[in-house]
């Protein structure tokens, strides 16, 4: 069995599919991309495909160190973006051949059904109590949020009581009947989350997310160790070696690598192993398409310490298209009282709908995050 071929699709509201061709007419797909460099990542994949045309498809692990290793330089948002993609569709080519789901290669499910939440809220949030009790009555009872816009390096203490007014509405109008994460976005400083994160504690927020930037990753511990609430992050760090810090440091209670950005199903597996070593909770990130989500659910079956999957229907980024628009097996994605069960079809399990890909290809994608700015005209996080 040989690889052929591949094909990259840039499609709305901000995703990139990969087609992986073989000679024996199996295609595996991957969602390899970064939100916002989609064409970026798509030039990497198309670099590293090279080192794969004409070889053996089912040769996962050799080709995933290859194209690590092959080039010198490695890591970072870009590199391992395009290798997630083709990791993902490296499964999936491997569970069709042999027929079987790929959390059955990778020693079957440990779960009969999957935790999921939901979205609410914007960018700049607002109307969250509204949005969680349409919800819940389609049978939600865990959500995430974005826990402030702007914020400035030190911010006053209006800009705090804005964020705890919003979140004390939804505990007085909603009481304990929900859980909800908090997401900083990374849009806080170290000395603003210390102040939030103390503030927030009487509102129970099941984590907070990215309460500081990556780059401040070592602030973890610290700030774990002034609060009760549970510390979550992972989205913006991209290799066992970078998760390896943080978990000998401390600080995190859950991890949330993402399978189009940590290097694919491969790599998490490791990062997921290496959390549950240190006690850590895994919840991956995916406010994707899917072919990520799905890639997602593979190892959630597999993973003992998997707590959590973030999912995008109807999350605020989708503008022009859906999640389960481009999949033809929706049933199968099918979300019941907040849980998702194990896609039963062999591979990642996405029936993909390559006419509507290749329509919506078409119309191509660009698409930005926003450039935020502070009153005073510097540069703000988004």
């Amino acid at each position: 069995m040989k690889i052929t071929s591949f094909r990259l699709y840039s499609v709305q509201p901000r995703w990139l599919f990969l087609a992986v061709e073989t000679d024996e007419g199996i295609t595996g797909w991957g969602e390899p991309v970064i939100e916002g460099r989609s064409y970026t990542v798509a030039a990497a994949v198309e670099e590293l495909m090279g080192y794969l045309i004409g070889k053996d498809p089912r040769d996962i692990n050799d080709h995933w160190q290859t194209m690590y290793r092959g080039g010198f330089y490695r890591g970072g948002p870009i590199l391992m973006s395009a290798i997630a993609g083709i990791d993902q569709a490296l499964w999936d080519i491997k569970g069709k051949l042999f027929n079987q789901p790929v959390y059955e290669l990778l020693g079957g499910k440990l779960r009969d059904k999957m935790k999921t939440y939901s979205w609410v809220g914007g960018d700049d949030p607002a109307e969250e109590t509204e949005q969680m009790r349409t919800l819940i009555k389609k049978g939600w009872d865990t959500f995430k949020l974005n826990g402030c816009g702007r914020l400035a390096i030190i911010d006053s203490h209006r800009a705090v009581d804005k964020v705890l007014d919003r979140v004390s509405t939804i505990r007085e109008e909603l009481g304990s009947s929900v859980d909800f994460g908090l997401d900083f976005h990374g849009r806080v400083s170290v000395s603003m989350a210390k102040v939030l994160l103390r503030e927030l504690e009487p509102f129970k927020p099941l984590f907070v997310e990215e309460p500081v930037l990556a780059e401040q990753a070592e602030q973890y511990k610290t700030l774990s160790e002034s609060t009760s609430i549970v510390l979550a992050a992972g989205e913006r760090m991209y290799s066992r070696f970078e998760f390896k810090r943080v978990f000998e440091d401390g600080g995190l209670g859950i991890v949330q690598p993402d399978l189009s950005h940590a290097g694919g199903i491969t790599e998490c597996m490791k990062i997921a192993s290496m959390a549950e070593a240190y006690d850590v909770a895994l919840a991956p990130h995916c406010p994707l398409g899917p072919i990520a989500l799905a890639a997602c659910l593979a190892v959630d079956f597999v993973s003992y310490n998997a707590v959590l999957q973030e999912q995008s229907m109807g999350i605020h980024y989708n503008q022009g298209a859906e999640v389960l628009d481009y999949v033809n097996n929706k049933e199968d994605f099918a979300i019941v009282d907040g849980y998702i069960k194990p896609l039963p079809k062999p591979g990642l399990g996405v029936d993909v709908n390559e006419d509507f890909v290749k329509e919506m290809a078409e119309k191509g994608c660009d698409w930005k995050n926003p450039v935020w700015r502070h009153v005073d005209g510097s540069i703000a996080e988004w």
